[in-house]
């Protein structure tokens, strides 16, 4: 099997740091694609800049947890504080969006609304992902595949990390983990395929989230499986608070790791094919070559 690479930035729009370094990692290193929070702060710089760079593929990056909404707090305060601000606590937002009819219907209309002021861009959509992976959630990823395929998405990510990566960048722990969820990823591999939703076979990014740096791309390169790969960085032109749960992420050495030279140069030697979800090759049905 041929092997295929994406290189993706996530939280585009989450502020004019992280924009400037999509833009610059696109134009001057390995990045391929950007994944959007329409809700974010900086969404419409982003979006300025995307439509600037035409070969850069922009997808959606959907916001159910630990983030802003896109709908006014009052029309979902299951979901969302006065500010409008989505907590991090996922265990309970889980058992909450599976349990109550009510918060559901919430949920549902903060994702239409989500997938509205995307199309209201004029981007192409390149693929959709969810903040923190929460479309491992069975009702997340219901909704995901049925508000989506009224905009037209066809391809989603899925958490799928090699067990020796996450394993070797976060240690035993994270490695156990990598198994304890592997039937849900399962899971959503085969409940995409039969949606006819285009997926990556691998991803890398989870484990080391925040910390992707030169030596860590570099590893990913010289192992690069074969298939369809995505790698997801969070760069931005300065490290910092972004949000609070990446008070310790280290965005400018991921910005390094991109523009790298040595990273180019390996990238190079692989060979692979690099662009977004919709630039590989596809079955008539939709479904990346088995």
């Amino acid at each position: 099997m041929p092997k295929f690479l994406i290189v993706t930035a996530d939280d585009f729009g989450l502020h004019t740091a992280v924009n400037d370094a999509v833009e610059q990692a696109h134009r001057e290193g390995i990045l391929t694609a950007a994944s959007l929070m329409v809700g974010a702060p900086a969404a419409a710089d982003a979006v300025r800049r995307a439509r600037q760079l035409p070969n850069l593929r922009v997808g959606l990056h959907l916001v159910l947890a630990d983030g802003l909404a896109t709908l006014a707090p009052g029309l979902i305060p299951g979901l969302a504080d006065a500010a409008g601000h989505m907590d991090g606590d996922m265990v309970t937002r889980g058992i909450r969006y599976f349990a109550l009819p009510s918060v559901r219907r919430q949920l549902a209309a903060e994702m239409h609304a989500q997938f509205a002021a995307f199309a209201r861009t004029r981007l192409v959509l390149d693929h959709v992902n969810v903040h923190k992976h929460f479309h491992l959630h069975p009702s997340i990823l219901s909704l995901l595949m049925s508000i989506g395929r009224e905009y037209g998405v066809t391809a989603v990510r899925v958490p799928d990390e090699p067990l020796w990566f996450a394993a070797a960048s976060a240690g035993v722990g994270a490695g156990i983990s990598s198994v304890v969820i592997q039937p849900w990823v399962s899971l959503v591999k085969r409940r995409l395929q039969r949606a006819r939703l285009f997926h990556n076979d691998h991803v890398f990014g989870i484990a080391a989230s925040g910390a992707m740096n030169e030596e860590t791309l570099l590893k990913i390169l010289a192992r690069l499986p074969a298939g369809v790969t995505e790698i997801y960085l969070h760069p931005a032109a300065t490290s910092g608070a972004l949000a609070a749960s990446m008070a310790d992420y280290r965005h400018a050495d991921e910005l390094a790791a991109l523009l790298s030279p040595r990273v180019r140069a390996a990238l190079g030697r692989t060979g692979v094919q690099c662009g977004g979800f919709r630039d590989f090759p596809r079955t008539p049905a939709g479904i990346r070559p088995a």
